[in-house]
């Protein structure tokens, strides 16, 4: 007679339940780091609670956001470099709502890997809760789903979702833009979460570069390519709050560039001129243009070229706003004015 074959279990199928679980464990700590008044309960039920404050915030409006990290990922498996890309994914999401004039309440991520490394978890997820004490907003929630027979060994994947408020009637967009306003160019040290598709293939593909060489006396191509990105929200509220209706909209400069973000901030009847000649532009970028070799237009179109963010304000608070950011250690500039015209982003 045949022998009964041996017990099937989750862990000998691709799923590992107790290295699920000692991942969740090792990430309480940092979790429970990034807790506000709001916040009720921990994590391990089913949802996360919050609380409004009807007091801050009157006619309250929720404001959404997701976003991911790309292709920049693949830059921290190489490396084995875990530690910044949750930084990177608070970012991406908070930099969105606040270019509704939202304030940041509180993050989900979902972390999909091949196979549970606690290790790595705890890394990816100590990130995103450091990104979440720079914003302000707590980490509510999140999950960790272990995809064994759908990814390769060793993928793994992050996205994010943040939730906001702003008070109904104070919200920034493009229906507050008028002709006259001043643009401010809040910088940006690399390249954030974008573009890192081209990058690799220019810098790791067509030239061969090894991540561990010195593109400069004390940084490596790692440690560029996982500069964590500036998290502009909290220097943009408080310019927000400084200006005292001055500040009449914001464009995260994400994929597609200054130009196709600067237009999604601009109302029908006004143009963007903008002057980027004194614009410091990080070195890394001008590697990938002459490695590549990469068109400058092409350039401008898929990375930031050090402005990762772009404020319109009224005139008389540009000071106002200047002062607020740098208050919060973001290094901001006037890069150009909103004039009469046909809606389009003008660059010289």
């Amino acid at each position: 007679m045949e022998s009964a074959p041996s017990p099937v279990t989750s862990a000998a199928a691709g799923v590992d339940i107790t290295a699920g679980d000692e991942a969740v464990d090792r990430i309480k700590a940092a979790v429970a780091s990034t807790t506000i008044p709001g916040v009720l309960g921990g994590i391990g039920g089913f949802g996360g609670l919050f609380e409004l404050d009807l007091a801050r915030f009157s006619n309250p409006v929720l404001v959404a956001a997701t976003d991911g990290v790309g292709t920049k990922i693949e830059i921290a498996k190489l490396t084995g470099r875990y530690d910044s890309i949750g930084i990177d994914l608070v970012a991406m999401c908070v930099d969105d709502l606040v270019c509704v004039g939202a304030t940041p309440l509180f993050m989900l991520d979902y972390v999909a890997v091949e196979s549970v490394d606690p290790s790595h978890i705890e890394a990816i997820v100590t990130g995103v809760a450091d990104g979440c004490r720079q914003a302000g907003c707590a980490l509510l929630g999140g999950e960790i789903a272990e995809h064994g027979g759908l990814m390769h060994a060793g993928d793994f994947d992050v996205a994010g979702f943040a939730v906001g408020v702003v008070s109904k009637g104070t919200e920034l967009g493009p229906d507050r833009v008028e002709p006259g306003d001043v643009l401010i160019g809040l910088h940006s040290p690399g390249l954030r979460s974008n573009g890192y598709t081209l990058a690799r293939h220019v810098l790791l593909e067509r030239a061969g570069l090894d991540l561990g060489e010195q593109i400069d006396d004390e940084t490596t191509l790692a440690d560029e390519l996982l500069r964590p990105s500036v998290i502009y929200a909290p220097g943009v509220l408080e310019a927000k709050s400084a200006s005292a209706g001055g500040l009449h909209a914001a464009a995260h400069i994400t994929g597609g560039g200054l130009a196709g973000n600067l237009f999604r901030a601009l109302p029908a009847t006004a143009r963007a001129v903008v002057d980027l000649s004194d614009v410091e532009v990080p070195s890394i970028f001008g590697v990938i243009e002459r490695l590549g070799p990469v068109e400058p237009d092409e350039m401008a179109r898929v990375f930031n070229l050090g402005i990762g963010m772009v404020l319109a304000v009224a005139p008389t608070s540009a000071q106002v706003v200047m002062a607020a950011l740098e208050a919060h250690g973001v290094t901001a500039q006037q890069i150009g004015h909103v004039e009469e015209g046909e809606r389009g982003v003008v660059v010289r």
